[in-house]
């Protein structure tokens, strides 16, 4: 009986993580990125890039995070899934903060 409980406890944690995403993220150096956005989270001004060498980043957009395309400054809702953006970000910690990010195409 005891087995059955410690499988449904096993069970229900897996399936949490699954529906938070796992957090399967990255945390890489300071530097610049080239990547394709591939999640969204518009309530959190937060993106999501797949990287060109495979890396993961979550992006929570801060209040001095530029957003431009063509050289133009553009609204976080110009986003979408499967645009190729570079991205510019600090490390702090074990978070990466947003500089900037440009849509490339």
């Amino acid at each position: 009986m005891r087995h059955i409980s410690l499988a449904s406890i096993f069970l229900a944690f897996t399936l949490m993580l699954a529906a938070c995403g796992g957090g399967g993220t990255d945390v890489v150096e300071s530097g610049t990125y080239t990547g394709t956005i591939d999640e969204l989270n518009p309530e959190e001004t937060e993106i999501y890039v797949e990287t060109e060498d495979g890396q993961r980043l979550e992006l929570y957009f801060t209040d001095t995070t530029t957003l431009t395309q063509g050289g133009q400054t553009v609204p976080f809702s110009t986003l979408q899934t499967g645009q190729q953006v570079q991205v510019e970000v600090e490390k702090t910690g074990q978070r990466l903060d947003p500089i900037s990010v440009e849509i490339l195409q």
